[in-house]
């Protein structure tokens, strides 16, 4: 019997694929655990361990049941191994230059095997060598209670207040929208420079009028998403596990169904999740739990579009039959 509390903790207990150049997966699930560009508290290294470790508590060999729809998600998937967790790129601690080059060469592996990567953080400034990763055109959308975009003065520019202005210029990102902000502590210059720069800034109050359907129709229908979640765009109580929390965030439910929004509006190609530090939580573990349901439920909405279905859902004959067994 698989309790929570034996095996290793791999995200879902999937199989651990360590041979990046032979991987065989739709989506693999791998972690940055560094918090070296967090200036106020530090513990956000250890969130990937912490989440993979809540996310046994799910009996997902099988999938999961979701009571509201009555059915099961990610029963393909789980049964045929299309899952895997690839580890953690390498951290060299105090180099963060060559550590982000380990976690761009990391994504680009998986990348490069067909595979989504779903990225595990670390704070906030992990996002930046994650998206280097992508070749492609795509649209970035960034929920946040802060909008990450901090100048680069005084030698900074790898902290997690930088991630976006780094992301926002980049040749393959088309767009950036950054929905949930809020923050008292974001300066007049940041949000100056990132609507400058063309961005759009959904605070809040934005959001509540829109709705999460007027929110994801601002995206081309279909268009290559990615998906950089920080768990501050909660609201404050949610997240004890979090040193930016700020009070006036979202539900759970709004978040799952803009999630769910983007889901079916658009082609999501990657997500991270990050800013879960797991020594600042409650002894439950309440926000790691919280970050793993978030990216379970958000994988079973992608893995249910007909579009992800049409390009995954056929396997070869020897992978089939392994699945069946």
């Amino acid at each position: 019997m698989s309790w929570p509390f034996v095996g290793i903790p791999s995200f879902l207990r999937a199989e651990i694929a360590r041979d990046l150049a032979n991987l065989d997966a739709d989506i693999a699930v791998m972690g940055a655990p560094t918090d070296e560009g967090s200036p106020f508290m530090p513990g956000s290294r250890f969130g990937p361990r912490a989440i993979r470790e809540h996310s046994l508590r799910f009996t997902a060999d099988v999938g999961y049941y979701d009571p509201r729809e009555r059915r099961q998600f990610l029963e393909y998937e789980m049964r045929n191994r299309r899952i895997v967790d690839v580890g953690d790129a390498d951290v060299l601690p105090t180099n963060v230059v060559d550590t982000f080059h380990n976690i761009t060469a990391m994504t680009r592996q998986v990348l490069d095997r067909g595979a989504m990567p779903v990225v595990l953080g670390g704070d906030h400034a992990i996002s930046y060598p994650v998206v280097r990763a992508y070749a492609e055109p795509l649209h970035v959308v960034h929920f946040d209670a802060h909008l990450d975009y901090a100048p680069f003065i005084h030698g900074l520019e790898y902290t997690n207040s930088h991630a976006f202005r780094h992301i926002a210029h980049m040749p393959s990102v088309q767009s950036l929208m950054q929905v949930g902000i809020r923050s008292l502590r974001n300066p007049r210059v940041q949000m100056e420079d990132t609507l400058a720069d063309g961005n759009q800034v959904v605070t809040m109050e934005e959001f509540y009028d829109r709705g999460s359907r007027g929110l994801v129709e601002g995206l081309p229908a279909n268009s290559r998403v990615y998906v950089s979640l920080d768990i501050d765009v909660l609201d404050l109580p949610l997240v004890p596990g979090c040193v930016s929390a700020e009070p006036n965030g979202m539900t759970y439910a709004e978040l799952r169904d803009t999630l769910f929004a983007l889901a079916e509006h658009t082609d999501i190609i990657g997500f991270d999740l990050v800013e879960v530090n797991p020594q600042l939580d409650v002894g439950t573990g309440i926000t790691s739990y919280l970050a793993a349901h978030t990216v379970l439920e958000f994988l079973g909405r992608i893995c249910d579009q007909p579009r992800w279905k049409q390009r995954h859902h056929t396997l070869p004959a020897s992978s089939a039959a392994a699945g069946s067994n």
